[in-house]
């Protein structure tokens, strides 16, 4: 399937309607897509990537090659449902960082996350008011309700995951299948493929395109969305001949936010189908939305002059 390709560079000048509608498309019908010219030096991305494999190799792949997951694979007749085949390390970013208390973690990597930390939070918000502008809400509302009750900002954090080579790659997952529980989340990978996404009941393989990040979309913005935005299902698999990396930075609310749908997205509470018909008859070539929002803003509708006229396919 064609997974979609979103340059931001589109955004700028006459581009922008077109490339708005892509990313319409995009949250709607796929949950997950990939960005281009998104404004995060190559370099610095090239960096983390290389780092992160080099600390893995050093630092945590001596650990699991000793540990409990390797043994249950190789002593395993069938396939293992309640393991996942990777090596992990966690940076929080906000609302504060704790790079530094990674372990074993030298500081060209530390200096290295530290420059990424900030241009991903950057990204991630300029990605959450693209998704405000299309829903229809203000200018940093998302951003807002996941700040939490007390204002204290939202979480954010990333994942630094590799998935080493699998000797028995046929019956266990690097991931299994989840969605993930919170907002945005934005992912570099390097070249082997593994990351798979359920669309129209079958897995599409991920194939990272360079200098890209993929992105995708969680619970909670379903949740907020009233629905038009999708968390979709996925899962990471692995390779006798893997090493897959995974760099995947999560903008998650805070543990106090109160998560409801945008009231401006909501559907009306009820209504009579005959007013319904009286507002599609004269706009059934427009939008669904707005017709939802007259019925929902102004509980005793009546329109002078309209009358039912039959049935209006």
């Amino acid at each position: 399937m064609g997974l979609p390709v979103i340059d931001l560079k589109g955004l700028e000048g006459n581009g922008r309607e077109k490339t708005m509608a892509q990313l319409k498309d995009a949250t709607e019908n796929w949950g997950f897509f990939q960005i281009m010219n998104h404004g995060i030096s190559v370099d610095l991305i090239e960096k983390v990537k290389k780092l992160t494999h080099a600390h893995h190799d050093m630092n945590l792949r001596p650990k699991f090659q000793e540990s409990d997951v390797i043994k249950k694979i190789v002593n395993a007749d069938g396939e293992v449902r309640d393991a996942d085949w990777e090596t992990v390390f966690f940076v929080q970013h906000l609302p504060s960082s704790t790079a530094t208390q990674v372990p074993d973690i030298n500081t060209e990597l530390l200096k290295a996350i530290e420059e990424y930390e900030k241009e991903i939070v950057k990204l991630a918000e300029r990605m959450l008011d693209l998704f405000c502008e299309n829903l229809g809400l203000e200018e940093g509302y998302i951003k807002k309700v996941f700040s939490g009750q007390n204002g204290s900002g939202p979480f954010m954090g990333t994942k630094f995951a590799k998935y080493p080579s699998c000797p028995k790659s046929d019956v266990v997952k690097g991931l299994r299948t989840h969605t993930d529980a919170g907002g945005v989340i934005l992912v570099l990978q390097d070249d082997i493929p593994g990351l798979q996404f359920l669309k129209g009941g079958e897995w599409v393989d991920v194939v990272p395109l360079a200098d890209s990040i993929f992105v995708n979309t969680g619970d909670q913005l379903e949740v907020v969305s009233n629905g038009r935005i999708k968390s979709i299902p996925h899962r990471v698999t692995v390779r006798e001949d893997g090493g897959r990396l995974s760099v995947a930075t999560f903008y998650n609310p805070a543990s106090d936010a109160v998560i409801a749908p945008a009231q401006k997205l909501l559907y009306p509470e009820k209504y009579s189908f005959e007013d319904y018909m009286k507002l599609y008859s004269g706009t059934k070539f427009d939008e669904k939305e707005p017709r939802f929002q007259v019925l929902k803003n102004d509980k005793t509708l009546v329109l002078q002059g309209q009358q039912l006229n039959g049935v209006v396919y």
